[in-house]
């Protein structure tokens, strides 16, 4: 791709009050306050369509359950309606294990066993996964974004900007409120991205590069990465650690890192600390103390609205309604909220076929139609429209693929993780003019 475009040909709005979203942002995908997208999508006589879902699942480091367990609620609730533009849906889901041999036989899975698509899923082993998709043809639709060939491989249709939009946006929140910023992430070939994508929102606020703290991925102490991080911070200032911040991202054991950090730092007052939604959600505040845990006043970074907002209603009535107390699912997790949107997609995109009078829903079909990207799909205001055309994909080098660069700036406040601010902050500038390096 040569030159620049200008990001985003159908904008969201600069600003949207969280007050007004349910009549505004989600009357594009519901009926009216509180309904549900599409109550009803034709008999159900036509032929299923199969796609699949995977995540790790017990495992002793990053674990997203509530994928697959969301997928199979959208399952039950499209199917309860007629199924996607009359054609029932059948979920295959698949335990990653956090293990690329395991991620590749659940892709080559999805293959053997008819998929036409993987959607929403979770995984670190994009090469491992990708091959056998590419090799069948099979779109990975909204996928996490958790490894590079999400934001590569052409058959790949991301719904958020990744790690690289999150990074540059913590990056850029952080920039505005703290004089020295420390990092700490795991000591594996995705975290060692991490510094470069934070530090290209640091230096846009005019900040120096962030302390580099390396950390096991799968700790349960990290006393040793505590005491490096406040050093750091103190060297930095000559000593002290006023105007000082710590940022961690380490999955499931960001929780593990913060109870360290709680105990061992002893200027609580002039440390504030951060993270990006994924390793720190409302579960995380409400284990840790709320408003009387390390979490209160922390920076965030995510990519969608904050939990409470009333765009995530009809999510939130689907998981009531057809997740039958499947403890799973938690719908401030990032993961619930990523595959709620991937499967919005796919719903577009069938009914779009539909339309088109196309009755046999296959991968080449949907392919198709994802690069031709005639119709914008509408996510109900949780993400601008989203098209995957050459034309909206952002002059990003190493993330081709992305075509959403906005981000959400979130604190907690009360035990509370709430919105730090109206609408979405778009990082797309940060991420195109980022160093290699940092």
């Amino acid at each position: 791709m040569t030159g620049r475009r200008h990001p985003f040909p159908h904008p969201f709005p600069p600003a949207t009050a969280s007050a007004v979203a349910c009549a505004a942002a989600v009357a594009s995908l519901t009926t009216g306050c509180g309904a549900l997208p599409w109550a009803s999508d034709g008999s159900g006589d036509k032929s299923p369509v199969t796609v699949m879902t995977w995540a790790p699942e017990g495992t002793k480091a990053t674990n997203m359950p509530g994928m697959p367990a969301m997928a199979q609620a959208y399952a039950r609730w499209v199917n309860s309606r007629g199924g996607l533009a009359g054609h029932p849906l059948t979920i295959l889901t698949c335990n990653e294990h956090n293990d690329s041999v395991a991620a590749a036989r659940c892709a080559q899975r999805a293959v053997d066993e008819g998929a036409v698509a993987v959607v929403g899923s979770y995984s670190q082993f994009g090469r491992s996964f990708i091959s056998p998709l590419e090799a069948k043809g099979i779109p990975f639709i909204g996928g996490y974004g958790a490894s590079d060939e999400e934001f590569a491989s052409p058959l790949s249709y991301p719904v958020n900007g990744g790690q690289a939009s999150l990074l540059a946006g913590n990056g850029r929140q952080l920039a505005a409120a703290c004089k020295r910023v420390a990092l700490v992430r795991p000591d594996t070939l995705q975290g060692d991205r991490m510094p470069e994508l934070l530090n290209s929102g640091l230096e846009s606020g005019g900040r120096d590069p962030a302390k580099d703290i390396r950390a096991p991925e799968d700790g349960t102490d990290y006393a040793d990465a505590v005491t490096r991080t406040l050093d750091g911070v103190r060297a930095a200032a000559g000593g002290t650690a006023a105007g000082g911040c710590v940022t961690a991202s380490l999955g499931d054991h960001t929780d593990a890192f913060f109870d360290s950090f709680r105990r061992l730092r002893d200027d609580r007052a002039k440390v504030r600390i951060s993270s990006v939604q994924g390793s720190v959600d409302q579960s995380l505040v409400n284990r840790t103390g709320g408003r009387s845990g390390p979490l209160e006043g922390a920076y965030l970074t995510g990519w969608y609205p904050v939990a409470s907002d009333a765009r995530w209603k009809p999510m939130r009535k689907v998981i009531t309604d057809f997740a039958f107390g499947d403890n799973r699912i938690d719908p401030a997790d990032q993961g619930v909220q990523t595959t709620w949107i991937a499967y919005t997609a796919l719903h577009a995109l069938v009914r779009q076929l539909d339309d088109e009078g196309v009755e046999d829903i296959t991968s080449h079909a949907l392919q198709t139609t994802l690069d031709r990207g005639s119709r914008a799909i509408d996510t109900g205001g949780l993400t601008p429209k989203l098209r995957w055309r050459a034309a909206d994909m952002l002059a990003v080098r190493d993330f081709p693929r992305i075509v959403n660069a906005m981000v959400t700036y979130q604190t907690v406040r009360d035990g509370r993780v709430v919105a730090a601010q109206d609408g979405f902050v778009n990082v797309t500038t940060t991420l195109e003019r980022r160093r290699t390096g940092g």
